[in-house]
């Protein structure tokens, strides 16, 4: 039993150390379920702060509604950044890591810590 414990453990910290797969906005949506990147340029911001949950959505890829992939900031993550989406990553390209979802038929990753989004050099 120890030894399956040792064997687990190792396998969780093995996969935590490699990069998870990337991806361009593009293909966001065949990853759907997926711990993945996803890489594209911000087309647009659009915050809603009147809206339940204050969201901020970042279209990626194409301008909206022809975007193939969004990126979802809420207000309590929103306070964390350093400044305001619109001014950090508005005609940036952009990397997001995490679990791809699919809202209305378009792929999304909500991001709930500021360092699951960086400018993409």
């Amino acid at each position: 039993m120890k030894h399956l414990s040792a064997i687990v453990i190792l396998t969780v910290l093995t996969l935590q150390a490699y990069p998870q797969t990337k991806v361009p906005a593009s293909e966001a949506g065949r990853h759907i379920g997926e711990k993945v990147v996803v890489c594209g340029k911000v087309y647009g911001v659009k915050f809603l702060d009147k809206a339940k949950g204050e969201p901020t959505f970042l279209n990626v890829g194409a301008a909206y509604p022809n975007s193939p992939f969004t990126v979802v900031i809420f207000g309590e993550t929103r306070k964390l950044l350093t400044d305001a989406p619109e001014k950090l990553y508005n005609g940036r390209n952009v990397c997001v890591t995490g679990i791809v979802k699919e809202y209305k038929g378009k792929a999304e990753i909500v991001v709930s810590k500021p360092e699951e989004i960086s400018i993409d050099q």
